[in-house]
């Protein structure tokens, strides 16, 4: 099977923008091109439009009107959720995991929170930030609850133990990218829960691309993250037959911006905010762009990624959360020479 053929609502209208970056390219000595994904879908969108694309589409197959998802406080995935099922005219209700300690009242209220509440989303709370068998039973319980008052709820889980449908959207992406007409010798992306790391990789190998696919970590150290990556690859093979064209060698994870932890602004990440923010015009929020970005010039500084290299940075988005992280930033970011 092919991601065509599962059901999917459409909330990314067209390609999203494929884009020459001059002056990083003049002063990283390589071709460095971005795929403007953090335009997709819902204003201040982004990847996960393009995951919801098909969990929506699940939904809407099985007759739902209450779609329930759990992430962390300024989860964009949550927010993003909560927009795409307003469009549809279905009810959302979002779980927020305490994920990142000791955050002031700016992160637990601006950002994508106060946007979760202009949505109308009902919002419950998870007091753990690291257990995603338990973050998707108190959604389950949450949706029998719904069941018996005559509702009909979809849930998007969270744990490896389920189909990541969300990857299908990548797998598009990645055959977007190729049909592009732009080849590509290194492709970096964000890498979190996997689905957009692992569709990407598919998309781009089932496409015929051979570009070296790098995801930065966000959220857990390299030898885990490989491991969760190599998992999703396996899920997704159950749901399309692309994933035959992705070799063991093609798995490549970096986690050199990954301190000093999830949803937490490290030097490397402020470093690459302000490069891109300060070279080229475009934003980068603290918890993904930002350090996935980072890989570029840190590989670059290392002879990873040769001179004169074809670079695409996929842009995940993610923008509104810069808004919870306005303690963090006020200081400004540090001036690059």
């Amino acid at each position: 099977m092919h991601s065509e053929t599962y059901p999917r609502a459409t909330l990314v209208s067209g390609e999203t923008p494929l884009t020459h970056l001059p002056s990083l390219s003049e002063d990283l000595g390589i071709d460095l091109f971005i795929k403007r994904d953090d335009v997709a879908g819902s204003p201040l969108g982004g990847n996960k439009a393009r995951q919801l694309e098909f969990y929506l589409g699940a939904a809407r197959a099985q007759g739902a009107d209450t779609i329930l998802i759990t992430g962390a406080v300024q989860s964009n995935f949550v927010r993003t959720a909560a927009y795409a099922a307003a469009s549809l005219g279905m009810k959302s209700v979002v779980q927020l995991e305490e994920r990142v300690p000791e955050r002031d009242g700016i992160y637990h209220t601006s950002g994508n929170v106060l946007l979760l509440r202009m949505l109308g989303a009902e919002i419950m709370h998870y007091p753990e930030g690291e257990d995603e068998a338990g973050a998707d039973a108190a959604l389950r319980a949450r949706a029998e609850a719904l069941r018996s008052e005559g509702r009909v709820p979809y849930v998007i889980p969270l744990g490896l133990e389920n189909p990541p449908l969300g990857a299908l959207g990548y797998v598009r992406a990645g055959r977007e990218i190729v049909a592009s007409g732009q080849a590509f010798d290194v492709v970096v992306v964000a890498s979190g829960s996997g689905a957009t790391h692992t569709g990407l990789l598919t998309g781009l190998r089932a496409a015929g691309s051979t570009a070296r696919v790098i995801g930065s970590c966000v959220r857990r150290p390299k030898a885990q993250q490989e491991a969760r990556i190599r998992r999703v690859l396996e899920l997704l093979s159950e749901l399309t037959e692309d994933t035959r064209a992705v070799a063991a060698e093609d798995v490549q994870i970096w986690d050199g911006a990954l301190a000093p932890g999830y949803g937490q602004v490290g030097e490397a990440a402020s470093e690459a905010m302000a490069m891109m923010a300060g070279r080229e015009g475009i934003l980068l929020d603290p918890v993904y762009t930002a350090k996935s970005f980072a890989a570029i010039p840190a590989l670059c500084r290392a002879g990873e990624i040769a001179k004169g290299a074809r670079v695409l940075f996929v842009h995940t988005g993610g923008l509104a959360a810069l808004f919870g992280y306005q303690s963090d930033l006020e200081g400004g970011l540090p001036v690059l020479g």
